[in-house]
Formats: C-alpha cells, sequence, structure tokens
C-alpha cells in the first residue's frame, strides 16, 4: 500500500491541485465536523461509486485516523486492480496536528 504524509499531500495541493483528487470516505456527521476538501464518498459506498475513482490521477483516500482508508486502499488495489491510491498516513487528525490546527479534534 502506497502512503503519503500530511506535509507531502499539502505540497502537492498546493503546486499542482488538478492532478490530484481527494476523497474523503468517513461518515456525515464527521464530515461536518471538519474537512480538509475533496470528495465526499462514503467508505460503503465506494464499491457502487468505482467511476469516480480517477485512474489517471494521483488518488489520496483520507478518513479519521489512516485505519478505515488503509482498507479502501487495499480493496481499490486488489479487487479493481488501481495503482494510483494513496493512504493519508494518519488521517485527517494528523493533517490537523501538521498542516492545520485550527480543524476540530474528535
Amino acid at each position: 500500500m502506497k502512503i503519503i504524509s500530511p506535509i507531502e499531500l499539502k505540497s502537492i495541493m498546493d503546486k499542482t491541485a488538478d492532478n490530484i483528487q481527494l476523497i474523503d470516505i468517513r461518515d456525515e456527521y464527521e464530515y461536518d465536523i471538519c474537512c480538509i476538501g475533496g470528495e465526499k464518498i462514503n467508505m460503503y459506498e465506494i464499491p457502487d461509486k468505482i467511476e469516480k475513482i480517477s485512474k489517471n490521477k494521483k488518488v489520496v483516500i483520507y478518513c479519521r485516523s489512516g485505519s478505515r482508508s488503509a482498507n479502501i486502499v487495499n480493496l481499490l488495489e486488489k479487487n479493481f486492480s488501481y495503482d494510483n491510491i494513496y493512504n493519508l498516513d494518519g488521517g485527517i487528525m494528523r493533517w490537523r496536528e501538521e498542516i492545520d490546527s485550527s480543524l476540530k479534534a474528535y
């Protein structure tokens, strides 16, 4: 599984936001608490919305801590033959620690 740190992701987002797809797989209530952007696709809807996930861009999937998103990255690699998927290491809570402390912790 490929991982990306919050610092690496922020650098890419600042330079080439057009070449990256950010996907938030958390539940709606979590999304309402804090968000770093990207497309909202609940983790349970991924198989039904597979056509929304790019095979041409670098795709970064995130959740709260990185565990659920790691499972989704593995699913996409094994069952759907994706090779461009990255897990945000530590999820949105590590992003909060390293990039944007104004985000609400939960």
